[in-house]
């Protein structure tokens, strides 16, 4: 991964980009102000994701988690991670790789399929941090191999 900069969020919800420098990523986790910290590699397309995602699932602004996603031209995230993705209505829905059924397994909606992703993310357990936490492909990973999602990370 070669770091261009660092988005973090901000407690008002407003997802921040700031250069990296020398003490950035440290001044950020430092700061009572910031929810979530994330390294950004402009030419890793699952980096774009997991920053769009998270921060979505974190609280962001979702105008601009969407502005970001259309810029970042996120295209197919789910084939990349495993998630199962489809229309259910008309809302996207999106699962991990041992859906059962809505009564036993984690899923999340959404109009897109950005929304879908966050909001399985929140059902799995995910909490921004600052870099000491589980990231959505963490657990994603640990998804049916018996660790509790958001416990077993912390």
């Amino acid at each position: 991964m070669s770091i261009q900069g660092w988005y973090y969020l901000h407690v008002s919800g407003d997802l921040i980009y700031k250069r990296d420098l020398p003490g950035t990523a440290t001044d950020i986790r430092d700061s009572d102000f910031a929810l979530g910290l994330w390294a950004m590699d402009t030419a890793d397309r699952e980096n774009a994701w997991q920053v769009c995602v998270e921060a979505l699932a974190g609280g962001a602004n979702p105008q601009r988690i969407s502005e970001l996603a259309a810029k970042w031209g996120c295209t197919d995230y789910a084939a990349r991670v495993g998630i199962k993705v489809g229309l259910d209505g008309n809302m996207w829905m999106a699962t991990a790789k041992d859906f059962t059924n809505l009564a036993e397994s984690a899923a999340g909606f959404g109009a897109t399929k950005l929304e879908a992703f966050a909001e399985l993310a929140k059902a799995l357990g995910y909490q921004p941090s600052k870099g000491s936490g589980a990231t959505f492909r963490d657990l994603l990973n640990a998804h049916g191999d018996g660790r509790t999602p958001g416990r077993d990370f912390a």
